[in-house]
């Protein structure tokens, strides 16, 4: 890897008449998340101008899109996405769950700083003002990044804890949201494993189900979100990839963010649950869902 190299060749393909896509597509899927940034500096200190700036010049629409995410670091990205899902026209509940629930309390804490730095204004500040009641709640519960992230499976408290859920649901008329979400966000993942298969016992039902039917909207989308996060991120992606393509229009921002996101972490993965949950390749959905250099890149970072 010269990025060198790579930052000249860049700057050839956006030279002179007409843009050579095929050519930045080829480069840029090819490198990772770290040897972009470096191809990035590396333009803007033999070439003197800012790649960023270049792309954004030559390139339109969802493929534009695609390719200055690929260009953003990782954290950077899901900040900009989150500001994006709170200050845009409207609020973007699905983007906002997505990330909250899938990323790492590291994570987390990197984005949270990251925010700050780049908007003067706190993650959690700008959840408060833009969304309302319980699912505010747990959006908030979620970007703190303080989920326990040991390994340790309390058999008594996991009995306890499902008891708790089917008490503060299924038992009584109404339902007590804050214990499912003080649950639901706070308990590592084995233990929580550990509480979902208590819970099915007692309640004759799987955990996914009593949340459907106690909850509603936003509340229910996020706590689903949690739950399918804990039990197998790549399906939860694969659904999430799914339902942006399915049915007439595609929702491109939720594609092209989990896409980019999650291309070179767990696509292998996801491209196997995509196939398990919905007998089609995802090659084949993006495929047919796509078209022109928006499909071409895609198709790229989902690779076979």
């Amino acid at each position: 890897f010269s990025a060198e190299q790579e930052a000249q060749a860049l700057r050839k393909a956006m030279k002179g008449f007409g843009t050579d896509e095929d050519a930045i597509i080829e480069i840029l899927t090819k490198l990772n998340v770290s040897q972009r940034q470096q191809v990035l500096i590396t333009y803007k200190s033999t070439i003197g101008r800012d790649l960023i700036d270049d792309l954004k010049s030559e390139l339109s629409g969802n493929f534009e899109r695609v390719i200055i995410g690929l260009m953003t670091p990782t954290t950077m990205y899901d900040v900009h996405e989150l500001r994006r899902a709170l200050k845009g026209a409207g609020t973007d509940e699905g983007c906002l769950i997505e990330i909250l629930a899938s990323r790492t309390n590291a994570e987390i804490r990197h984005i949270n700083e990251n925010y700050k730095l780049q908007y003067g204004s706190t993650l959690e500040d700008d959840i408060v003002s833009d969304t309302s009641s319980m699912f505010r709640r747990v959006l908030v519960s979620l970007a703190t990044g303080n989920r326990d992230e040991g390994t340790f499976v309390d058999e008594a408290l996991a009995q306890q804890d499902a008891q708790c859920l089917y008490e503060a649901g299924e038992k009584k008329w109404g339902t007590d949201e804050v214990q499912f979400m003080s649950i639901l966000c706070t308990r590592n993942r084995c233990h929580l494993l550990r509480v979902f298969d208590v819970y099915r016992v007692i309640a004759n039902k799987d955990i996914t189900e009593s949340i459907k039917s106690e909850m509603s909207g936003d509340l229910e989308d996020a706590l689903l979100a949690v739950v399918k996060c804990l039990r197998n991120k790549p399906a939860y992606f694969a659904e999430r990839l799914y339902k942006s393509m399915k049915g007439l229009g595609t929702d491109d921002s939720t594609l092209i963010r989990v896409m980019v996101s999650r291309s070179e972490l767990d696509m292998l993965y996801i491209r196997r649950e995509f196939l398990a949950m919905y007998g089609k390749s995802l090659h084949s959905f993006i495929k047919g869902d796509c078209s022109g250099d928006y499909r071409k890149v895609l198709l790229r970072l989902c690779g076979g």
